[in-house]
């Protein structure tokens, strides 16, 4: 855990650096947030129903929601972003869930162009869990901590608000196990910065 956390401290410092000197003398500094939804990755469970159907979450799968602190330099073209989300997605039946969550650290730096603005950054997934309950209760599984990569690509709706598309690149393992499974998948995100 100590050294995964001081690789995410190095990577957020040397993404800090990238963004530039500008960001020292920022124009604007102030809150964001963002909500988004991922898909793809592997296979984590498949639940089987009563009724015969069946249901199944990925790695990477996920409503998330989130905010943080955005930085724009003095010439408005480039934008660091550092965030912390809660990301989860569920199976729900009658008589039991099962519930992936997640809190994903993002810092990425946006290369900001006439409407619309590309970016890549580290995310740092924390205390991700798969949980059950009811007649899927002695489902809980702990996972490590994990590091990857994000791309983002976003429509610039104004000046303050976006909307776009990403991809993560990561891979999760279990505690016990280390079993590994990829959670490599695209999403969209929605953010607003203030």
């Amino acid at each position: 855990m100590k050294t995964t956390l001081h690789r995410v401290v190095t990577a957020l410092s040397a993404i800090l650096f990238v963004s530039g000197l500008e960001v020292a003398h920022a124009a604007e500094i102030g809150p964001m947030f963002k909500v988004g939804y991922d898909t793809g990755g592997e296979t984590l469970v498949t639940v089987t129903f009563t009724n015969g159907e069946q249901s199944s979450i990925k790695a990477n799968e996920g409503f998330y929601f989130g905010g943080g602190v955005s930085i724009l330099n003095d010439a408005k073209t480039v934008e660091t972003e550092v965030s912390l989300s809660w990301k989860f997605q569920s199976i729900t039946a009658s008589n039991g869930n099962v519930t992936w969550t997640r809190f994903p650290l993002d810092a990425l730096v946006f290369y900001r162009l006439p409407g619309m603005r590309v970016g890549a950054g580290l995310t740092y997934h924390m205390s991700p869990k798969l949980d059950g309950s009811g007649v899927a209760g002695g489902l809980t599984t702990e996972v490590k901590d994990a590091v990857g990569g994000v791309l983002q690509a976003d429509w610039r709706i104004t000046e303050a608000m976006n909307l776009g598309l990403r991809y993560t690149a990561l891979e999760y393992k279990d505690k016990t196990t280390s079993t590994a499974a990829k959670s490599n998948g695209v999403g969209v995100v929605f953010g607003s910065r203030f």
